[in-house]
């Protein structure tokens, strides 16, 4: 049925339906309540199941149609039209490897490539829930050339994830809507700043995170500058994400990886800015974090909810990377938008 709808739509129909990134405004219909969190993406509805409803674009990659969302841009008045993040340091990936840049013909976005979604997503939790035993395999991966960063032809940069095309459906897509150009897709609990968040993860430049994400393989996100710097002059914000926290899904203390996949909940990582401030981004530098054995044996492995206190756990050795060497990024990128606060 998906590949069949698609058959109908020819290259001429396209831009009849497509929305023009350069013109186009927040869809109607797309207004926050009063009672909500703070929503940063405001073209966004959050529902009480942790789930979110975004406008879906239509674009085009090699003649075929391709469905996308919009979540951030590195331009203030780009964000403010699309009611979206703005993410100025998406900038600094300007013209690296971690973009695919983009054309327009007739109104329509062209892609030079896009995702295939046909993959079966395996993951298997290891004895200690993390690793994963092997083999682990995403569940979509990016075509060559295909980031969700698109620079287009001006230089402005969006973050713009693909979800739909005629291969399949993202896997954390839970509800599609093509004529009314909407799509409804599974949030992911965090914490930054001491607050709680919700984001939206839709890529990852390693295949195992992409597989423990459930979401797209896109190795060009590795090529954003510039791991373990999280300053305006890069591109990157910085992420712990606890290997051996707590688990059981009635203990709130439970956070990590081992947790995410023993319990099946989300690991509750921990993010370093939020999108009300000049040095958030959507492009997550991942720091692998686990607790010594002393501060397991200690009972001092609590649930954390801010980087800086993750990182002066760090400095006293209380927290290490997996393997006990010091806390480090591991240049792994995962796009994960920022959407809500609580």
């Amino acid at each position: 049925m998906f590949t069949k709808r698609f058959s109908l739509l020819s290259r001429n129909s396209l831009s009849a339906v497509c929305v023009v990134l350069a013109v186009s405004a927040v869809p109607a219909g797309f207004a926050r309540a009063d009672d909500e969190p703070t929503l940063f993406v405001e073209s966004a509805v959050e529902h009480p199941d942790n789930t979110v409803t975004l406008p879906l674009y239509l674009g085009v990659s090699d003649g075929r149609p391709v469905w996308f969302v919009i979540l951030d841009a590195s331009d203030g008045k780009d964000a403010a039209r699309l009611g979206v993040n703005q993410a100025s340091k998406l900038a600094n990936a300007r013209d690296t490897g971690a973009v695919q840049h983009v054309t327009m013909a007739d109104g329509v976005v062209e892609f030079t490539a896009t995702v295939d979604f046909t993959p079966e997503r395996i993951v298997t939790p290891g004895p200690g829930g993390f690793p994963p035993q092997q083999p682990t395999a995403p569940g979509a991966v990016g075509e060559a050339g295909y980031s969700p960063l698109v620079q287009m032809p001006d230089g402005r940069v969006l973050n713009a994830p693909h979800v739909a095309n005629d291969s399949g459906i993202a896997d954390k897509v839970v509800a599609i809507d093509f004529d009314g150009r909407t799509v409804r897709i599974l949030e992911t609990d965090g914490f930054s700043g001491g607050k709680a968040v919700r984001y939206v993860s839709t890529d990852a430049s390693d295949p195992v995170v992409a597989a423990l994400e459930g979401v797209t393989y896109a190795p060009a996100l590795a090529a954003a500058p510039s791991a373990g710097a999280d300053g305006t002059d890069s591109a990157r914000a910085s992420l712990a994400a606890f290997v051996n926290g707590q688990t059981g899904d009635a203990n709130d203390q439970r956070q990590g990886l081992n947790s995410a996949l023993i319990d099946g909940l989300d690991p509750l990582n921990v993010l370093s800015w939020n999108p009300s401030q000049g040095r958030y981004s959507p492009l997550w530098d991942v720091f692998p974090a686990a607790w010594s054995p002393a501060a397991v044996a200690a009972g001092e492995n609590l649930r954390q909810s801010d980087f800086g206190d993750v990182r002066n756990l760090a400095q006293k050795r209380i927290v290490t990377a997996p393997d006990g060497t010091p806390f480090a990024a591991a240049n792994i990128v995962v796009n994960c938008p920022i959407i809500s606060m609580d």
